[in-house]
């Protein structure tokens, strides 16, 4: 037992700052979001109302969670709880895949297996470490809803909620972990399994089925997919039920017991998907530095770009679904659909709309990933044998941010294709192909500002581009997505680029804040390239 409290004190020391950022960031989410509830909704009738809007429009389902009464506690759950969920995903997958196949990648596995230790303690100090951090992030979001005044029974309730689903997530992690052959496809795999949970969560919700006040919903099939909407199962504060839980901690024990079993029984270094021979000699293809650039990200271009297509498609196929829903009885949903039919909005363009917001994050962070390739290559050495032949700085760093544009447009794109070819399919005429276009057209500015200021910050501060181009991309979603559900201040939400994103209507879309941030972008990489003649490679 000495080996593994050894492993588990450095895990804990290792992940010291993130997962207090991590652990804290979630419980502070929890507060401010009641907080801001209790001082914008403080009266219930004023919560009711807004819950039978949201039943009545599929997209705040999609976004938010599932609607189970007007109460300040039930109110907060449907508000927050999804995200919750999300951000716990995250954490425990990176958390899993940073101790196991990265520890690989960079050798120390090795090192550490030649000890007592072996290695399967190394394993288990990690499934430790990752309990450790879920169950801190149970009892921070119990600390968060409990300060804000709701009942303490509910608020451990939601606590242990979003705890077991970090688990569930840090088992597959580990699994991912023993079937990937590199942390950043293990990362990026699991990491669309856990926006994938969010996805179908939302879908259950928008497709569920409203109570006859509207201010109640039962999810859809698709919930019951997810272990997000496992964790909504619990009713927290109307029905406080503790025996959802035992599916996403199921989902754990067999995912972390098969990741188990397959460390047990391959070679380190190896995975189940193991990677193909290369061949003898480089395409001459290969000649250029933007022909590497795409060799090397091929495979992570093509999996954002599958998310994107995958979102369009699902965004289209609901067009059936929201048309029942457009059919709801009741006061407020009749208004409402008078109110959109006024300003010539659909409730699936509503629902397009919310997609494509995500989709848009999505293009975000594969412009992103060219960038950080840019440093995983420098960091590696492999940059400066590159810049040894008759290649500038300022190509190597072109060709990256050239395809990373690309990559940004060919997302957006397959998520237009998709939308409007499932529209099409389904024989949905309430939005045209103009408006799917134009709302894929609107993410790009903001997609393109995560390309271009981490390639300013990769130059300027090398060492920083990894820990700020993914800290500026979670507060630009924090901030401009969801900073309206935690009482952030406008002046505040306003540093997000989302914020910004125009809302295509017709011919009174203010594209004005589209232009400036492709400004914004088109500026900060032109310096980012200007600097690049200057700076030094292989700086730390």
């Amino acid at each position: 037992m000495g080996e593994l409290r050894i492993l588990w004190g450095q895990r804990l020391r290792r992940d010291r700052w993130q997962l207090a950022i991590w652990v804290l960031g979630i419980g502070a989410m929890a507060l401010f979001s009641a907080t801001a509830i209790h001082q914008t909704y403080g009266n219930e009738a004023d919560r009711a109302q807004i819950l039978q809007v949201a039943i009545a429009t599929p997209a705040i389902l999609m976004l938010r969670g599932l609607a189970r009464g007007a109460s300040l506690g039930a109110f907060s759950f449907f508000q927050i709880y999804s995200f919750l969920a999300l951000l716990a995903g995250l954490m425990s997958t990176f958390l899993a895949v940073r101790h196991s196949r990265a520890d690989e990648e960079s050798g120390s596995a090795e090192l550490v297996a030649s000890t007592p230790a072996g290695r399967l303690i190394p394993a288990a100090a990690t499934i430790l470490h990752g309990t450790t951090a879920n169950v801190l992030v149970t009892l921070s979001v119990f600390a968060g809803f409990s300060a804000a005044g709701l009942d303490p029974a509910g608020a451990l309730v939601a606590g242990a909620a979003t705890g077991a689903v970090g688990l569930a997530f840090l088992g597959v992690g580990l699994l991912v972990a023993q079937l990937m052959g590199t942390s950043r496809g293990a990362n990026g795999f699991s990491s669309a399994l856990v926006v994938l949970a969010y996805l179908l969560r939302g879908i259950g919700d928008a497709t569920g089925t409203p109570s006859a006040d509207g201010t109640v919903m039962t999810a859809g099939a698709a919930s019951w997919f997810s272990p997000i909407g496992w964790g909504q199962q619990t009713f927290a504060f109307t029905g406080d039920r503790w025996w959802p839980l035992l599916l996403p901690l199921a989902l754990a024990v067999v995912c972390g017991t098969a990741a188990w079993l397959i460390l047990n029984r391959r070679d380190s270094g190896a995975s189940v998907w193991g990677a193909l021979p290369g061949r003898a000699a480089a395409r001459r293809g290969l000649s250029s530095p933007t022909a590497l650039a795409l060799r090397l990200q091929t495979g992570s271009i093509i999996g954002w770009c599958i998310g994107g297509l995958a979102m369009g498609l699902l965004a289209g196929s609901l067009s059936s679904a929201i048309a029942a829903a457009d059919n709801v009885g009741g006061n407020i949903t009749a208004a409402l659909r008078a109110m959109l039919q006024s300003q010539g909005v659909s409730l699936t363009q509503l629902m397009i709309s919310a997609m494509f917001s995500i989709a848009g994050i999505l293009a975000a962070a594969c412009g992103l990933q060219a960038v950080i390739r840019l440093r995983q290559e420098e960091s590696a050495g492999t940059a400066e044998l590159l810049l040894a032949a008759p290649i500038s700085r300022m190509h190597w760093l072109v060709s990256y941010l050239l395809l990373g544009t690309a990559s940004v447009l060919l997302v957006m794109f397959l998520t237009a294709f998709g939308t409007w070819a499932s529209l099409a399919g389904s024989g949905d005429t309430s939005v045209s192909a103009q408006a799917v276009w134009e709302t894929a057209a609107a993410q790009l500015p903001a997609a393109l500002i995560y390309l271009a200021i981490p390639a300013l910050v990769f130059v300027l501060w090398p060492s920083a581009t990894i820990a700020v181009g993914w800290a500026l991309l979670g507060a630009g979603v924090v901030t401009g997505i969801f900073g309206g559900m935690i009482g952030l201040d406008q002046s505040i939400r306003d540093l997000s680029p989302f914020t910004h994103t125009p809302v295509p209507n017709g011919s009174t879309t203010d594209w004005s804040g589209a232009w400036w941030m492709l400004a914004i972008a088109v500026v900060a990489g032109a310096v980012a390239v200007i600097g690049m003649r200057r700076r030094e490679t292989g700086t730390a």
